[in-house]
């Protein structure tokens, strides 16, 4: 399939302020987001709460963190798998991320930042933790707009509740040709919902369910909204996680910031009752979030899909 490929992602407006629950402008963009992700399982989001400082200067931390000796790096390290230090892959050598727990919390960014500068980084400290404080903001529309959207709201509280945030920063080299080389292969997430923002380098692309890889080139007011299989998993297969990859060309690095709504630890995903009929029915066991991502990239590459092997139910 042509990765050049004309098609678009829908662009959703949030940056009004009468968007709130029980307005029309909330109704409105809450039908938009259901269209979009019932087509492409994900969409383009124009945000405007976090200021221009404070996401122009989570690129120069991002710099100065990236910057750091692979030693330093390498210090980075987590139970959970893919949110310590990730780099010098053979399958992605281009790529390289960092994840930051919990990161809408000051103290817990801080105490994470003491692995890297033993005596602190106050500056890059808070501009991840502002930056991520207010990204949680979008999150929580749009999952809310999405519990509307399938009538369970009644679950909000302990659907947000149930889950943290990682920031995951991510570098990736330019590969220095006039060629495209894989930055990242093809994936779905495995968690809630990503949403993603970057610099000026592109190379993002999503697959449409024809199989269609779609260039996604955002502007730097906006961010990328993507459905993890957790969220697909708990809406018992009412929307589908999206497969997307990352193509490099040119000689630019691109950094890119994820942040990812994740299960807590302990939580159970299970599909709520009203999302489960005759025509829809049950299609996972109830499930631990860590305990499958231990068994998901234990046995990476194993399965098309890792949740149907984990704790799918035979029909």
């Amino acid at each position: 399939m042509d990765s050049q490929s004309p098609l678009k992602l829908p662009v959703i407006d949030f940056t009004k302020p009468e968007l709130k629950p029980g307005t029309h402008e909330w109704d409105l963009a809450k039908g938009q987001v259901q269209q979009s992700l019932q087509h492409y399982g994900c969409f383009e989001a124009l945000f405007d709460k976090i200021p221009l400082e404070i996401r122009e200067a989570v690129f120069g931390a991002m710099e100065e963190l990236f910057d750091l000796p692979l030693q330093i790096k390498s210090r980075n390290v987590s139970e959970i798998p893919y949110h310590g230090y990730i780099g010098q892959h053979p399958k992605i050598p281009l790529f390289e991320s960092i994840g930051f727990d919990d990161a809408d919390v000051i103290e817990k960014v801080e105490a994470q930042t003491r692995t890297f500068w033993p005596r602190g980084n106050p500056s890059f400290s808070k501009t991840i933790q502002s930056f991520t404080k207010q990204l949680t903001e979008l999150d929580q529309m749009i999952r809310r707009m999405i519990l509307e959207s399938f009538q369970v709201e009644k679950y909000e509280d302990e659907h947000m509740d149930s889950t943290g945030y990682l920031l995951k920063v991510m570098k990736y080299e330019g590969p220095q040709t006039s060629g495209t080389q894989v930055g990242l292969t093809a994936h779905t997430d495995q968690d809630v919902v990503t949403i993603l923002y970057q610099n000026e380098v592109n190379g993002l692309e999503v697959q449409s369910s024809s199989g269609e890889w779609i260039g996604v080139k955002p502007s730097k007011d906006s961010f990328i909204v993507i459905i993890g299989e957790s969220l697909h998993a708990w809406l018992n297969g009412r929307l589908k996680a999206t497969y997307h990859r990352v193509m490099m060309s040119g000689d630019k690095p691109r950094y890119s910031l994820g942040l990812f709504s994740v299960p807590k630890a302990g939580y159970m995903i299970k599909a709520p009752e009203e999302l489960v009929d005759e025509a829809h029915p049950l299609l996972y066991n109830p499930f631990d979030y860590a305990q499958f991502l231990g068994f998901y990239f234990s046995n990476e590459g194993r399965y098309q899909s890792g949740l149907k092997a984990y704790c799918g139910v035979q029909h």
